[in-house]
């Protein structure tokens, strides 16, 4: 395991199997926050800030239950609500900050280690454009190798072009040198969607910010807009709309070791 805060770039992409063919492919970075180090990290980034509009910044309320408290106590409430145990638990959380006071995540990760750093748990927090939120809590096998495999069935409604009764299968490549997620998605019929996250590490330093920002000036912005622009495209391909339902009555879904 690689410690520390750090940014991530690489390239995300999305295709789509059934009932249209659909592919799309884009550059993002991301941050990896260690908890632990988020006011030195405010102290020391002349481009970042905790909790203050700024180039690049965090607001602990984005995430979990969209208050101010403190995103490793949050972690710290969600692993009790699943019953886990994590001893000298070190989390950090995978995210895109706000970019000039701007950011939507569909998808934010949180590595749970514990005191021998080992990878116990991961949480995926899933944000769809209604306002809605979702967290998978998925405990790591004691067994697990370098790539974690779980499956989890669809709690969320995230895209109006896809239904409910649905599995996700989480394949990931935890942080190191390189970071990365496959999510496939499957019904009855068998695969509908896959998603492929792979990011390369870079220090977390003022030049590293900047040069992210040259490159993807409106990332964030370019993130929001190019759902709609996607759904446009979808839509005009004919593939069925389905009703937004009701956000899930528990916050976290938990999936435990076999």
């Amino acid at each position: 395991m690689i410690q520390g805060s750090a940014l991530y770039r690489g390239r995300v992409m999305h295709r789509r199997l059934r009932p249209k063919r659909h592919r799309l492919a884009y550059r993002l970075a991301m941050v990896l926050f260690d908890l632990d180090e988020l006011d030195a990290l405010d102290q020391r980034l002349r481009w970042f800030s905790l909790g203050r509009f700024n180039l690049f910044s965090l607001r602990q309320s984005d995430y979990g239950d969209g208050s101010n408290t403190p995103l490793s106590d949050q972690v710290s409430a969600r692993l009790a609500q699943g019953g886990i145990t994590v001893p000298g638990l070190k989390a950090s959380l995978l995210t895109m900050p706000r970019l000039l006071g701007f950011a939507f995540n569909p998808i934010s990760l949180y590595f749970c280690h514990d005191r021998t750093g080992r990878l116990a748990v991961v949480l995926y927090e899933v944000n769809n454009t209604f306002g809605q939120r979702h967290t998978y809590l998925l405990e790591v096998a004691e067994t697990s190798s370098a790539t974690v495999h779980r499956d989890t069935p669809k709690r969320l409604h995230v895209s109006p072009f896809m239904a409910m009764d649905q599995h996700y299968a989480f394949k990931l490549i935890p942080p190191g040198e390189r970071m990365a997620l496959a999510i496939t998605s499957r019904d009855a019929g068998g695969p509908l969607l896959s998603a492929v996250l792979d990011l390369r590490r870079e220090a977390l330093t003022d030049r590293a910010l900047l040069r992210s920002f040259a490159a993807m000036p409106l990332m964030t912005f370019k993130v929001v807009a190019g759902i709609g622009w996607e759904a446009f495209r979808l839509w005009l391909k004919g593939v069925p709309v389905h009703r937004l339902p009701a956000a899930p009555a528990d916050a976290v879904t938990v999936v435990r070791s076999a």
